[in-house]
């Protein structure tokens, strides 16, 4: 089974594909390390042996910044930007969209269900 950076990647895929699994790695990087360590990318994450594999995982290790390390980065950037006050780090903390969407309509997916808020009654004389 091959298992790099904590994640067991899937045997059946493309190795290309296959490496898309680790947090940090999509596509073109993903081409680009099979590429560079001279894997072939349609060859199957089942069919490498122990020496692509460990390749591959120095190969990772070195030059990226994958999973975990990753995601605590984004938090911190995240929590940096919160700290500070800016504008994105209070659209952050209120949980809008950061990047000039507007919000009158759309944006339910920062923003959650919907909650309806009921008309004040008339008051009868």
């Amino acid at each position: 089974m091959a298992r790099i950076a904590g994640i067991d990647l899937p045997k059946n895929k493309r190795g290309e594909i296959g490496l898309t699994y680790i947090y940090g790695i999509g596509r073109n990087r993903s081409r680009e390390i099979l590429l560079q360590i001279g894997v072939d990318l349609n060859k199957k994450v089942q069919d490498w042996d122990d020496d692509d594999l460990g390749k591959i995982r120095n190969f990772i290790t070195t030059n990226f910044k994958v999973e975990g390390e990753l995601r605590s980065e984004t938090q911190m950037n995240i929590k940096r930007l919160m700290d500070i006050g800016c504008y994105r780090g209070i659209r952050h903390r209120s949980g809008l969209p950061l990047r000039g969407q507007h919000t009158k309509n759309n944006s339910r997916t920062r923003k959650g269900k919907r909650k309806t808020v009921a008309n004040k009654k008339k008051a009868t004389k």
